[in-house]
């Protein structure tokens, strides 16, 4: 239990009305979850805005309201906090409620279209490797030390995100590793939070359905480096063109990272297989267990990061060399029989999905086929759809579009979006087979020995969002059914 007078620290009050010497119980930002003694953070979602539930969480026993807009009529029984943000106000009050959780880690963010997950993850391993108790705060999962805890969202809400934060202070955490999705960034999900470092991995066509701009996405991106203290590290890779530019006004420490350009953190790749990634990291040739040149990125940027946070350069690379990626991350398995490669990965962004396949290219021996089964999400954002069909169709022998996470919107019209703009020679490569399950299994009856297939999209996630029912699926789980139901 917490006064409210002492939660208040760093909160931009533009007006007080009550009493600032009263118990607050919990803090909450959902009207459904106020209790007796409940401070209730009126937020303008994207969906619903909080003012309107003011009353209702009054009558439910909140003794505490923030707010943009004041009622039109105060109860005197409650104290309303009149704040210019409610969103960056509620980042604050969670910090100081929980403790300021982050003045007692070392928070790392990691931000960027992709390879956020698989630097998060790897930088969880490494310090736990390490010796460290670490916490990991990811699209896949949450970790308190050996813990783990289902994740919702990339970044949880700032209440949901400072209690975690809280909870892995009390479990002897030292060392945190955090997604820092442009949703919580431009949310203000992370207001109040005290970074000890930040890492930028690349920006490319996404989520414009939410910032509608590709330039307000990058002034996103962009803010979170802005706001980094002096004290703080910033890393970047060099070689994505707006790289150096998401450096430009931080106060952190800048370092950049790179396998085209010179760099404090440089690599070369000497060898990509199956087997892994030999490469040079700063002059030093170590073996890695991930594949392909996007990992590459990832592990200069995981090294880098290592770096700044004072360990050794030799224990370092030693104990990365050990370690696999994140879960539906070029998840690969080879069919016993005809050696097929099915290969399981999130890719659900053009930029992704070509960084794969190109990926793919390079393991090829022969004349193998590559195979891509691949679908977008409904309720996101429709321009990269034709994109992602023409990379597949580009970089693939045969295509099957199918069904992601339809979510609210018919299958069949996602398809056709994935569709227009598809040249001649692309369009003889394709089918369009809505029933993902069904879609897998065509694939997998196309194959050949020692053919590839590609099942991207859905990576880690085990289950289909379909008109609001999270139905159960996994992609890795559905091929290897077929592989052992076809005697592949």
């Amino acid at each position: 239990m917490n006064q409210l007078q002492d939660i208040l620290y760093k909160v931009s009050i533009r007006s007080v009305h009550g009493n600032l010497n009263v118990a607050v119980n919990d803090l909450q930002v959902d009207s459904r979850k106020v209790n007796k003694g409940s401070l209730f953070i009126a937020v303008k979602g994207v969906s619903a805005d909080g003012h309107q539930f003011i009353n209702n969480v009054i009558e439910k026993g909140a003794t505490v309201i923030v707010c943009e807009v004041l009622p039109l009529t105060i109860n005197d029984a409650v104290t309303f906090i009149q704040v210019e943000d409610s969103s960056i106000a509620a980042g604050f009050i969670a910090h100081n409620f929980y403790g300021q959780p982050s003045e007692k880690i070392k928070l790392v963010g990691v931000t960027g279209t992709n390879g956020k997950t698989t630097i998060a993850t790897l930088l969880y391993k490494l310090f736990t490797v390490l010796d460290y108790k670490c916490g990991l705060l990811s699209t896949v999962q949450n970790h308190v030390g050996d813990k783990i805890l289902p994740a919702t969202h990339t970044t949880p809400d700032a209440i949901s995100l400072n209690a975690l934060l809280k909870q892995m202070v009390d479990e002897g955490c030292t060392h945190v590793f955090m997604e820092t999705s442009s949703h919580a960034i431009h949310q203000h999900r992370i207001a109040g939070l005290q970074y000890a470092g930040g890492i930028f991995s690349n920006i490319t066509h996404d989520h414009l359905d939410y910032h509608k701009t590709f330039d307000e996405y990058i002034r996103v991106k962009k803010s979170f480096f802005d706001s980094l203290p002096s004290n703080a590290f910033a890393i970047s890779n060099a070689d994505d063109k707006r790289g150096a530019v998401m450096l430009q006004n931080t106060n952190a420490k800048k370092y950049f990272y790179s396998l085209k350009t010179l760099a404090e953190f440089k690599g070369k790749i000497l060898e990509n297989n199956l087997t892994g990634l030999i490469m040079t990291v700063n002059d030093q040739e170590v073996h890695f267990r991930l594949i392909g040149e996007f990992n590459a990125y990832n592990l200069l940027a995981v090294y880098g990061a290592a770096i700044c946070l004072g360990e050794d350069k030799q224990e370092i690379l030693r104990c990365l060399s050990l370690l696999s990626g994140a879960e539906g991350r070029f998840d690969y398995i080879v069919s016993v029989n005809e050696k097929i490669i099915g290969i399981v990965d999130y890719a659900h962004t053009p930029d992704a999905l070509i960084n794969v396949l190109e990926t793919i290219q390079k393991l090829r021996k022969g004349h193998e086929q590559i195979i891509t089964v691949v679908g977008c999400g409904g309720d996101r954002d429709k321009t990269k759809r034709p994109i992602m069909g023409e990379a597949a169709c580009e970089y693939s022998d045969r295509v099957i579009f199918t069904s992601d996470n339809p979510r609210s919107e018919v299958p069949e019209q996602i398809l056709k979006d994935i569709e227009v703009g598809l040249n001649t020679a692309a369009k003889r490569k394709y089918i369009s087979i809505v029933d993902r399950r069904e879609a897998i299994k065509t694939a997998v009856s196309l194959t050949k020995p020692d053919d590839i297939l590609l099942i991207a999209g859905k990576g880690h996630e085990k289950y289909q969002d379909i008109k609001g029912v999270k139905y159960p699926f996994d992609d890795k789980q559905v091929l290897k059914e077929v592989f052992d139901m076809l005697g592949k």
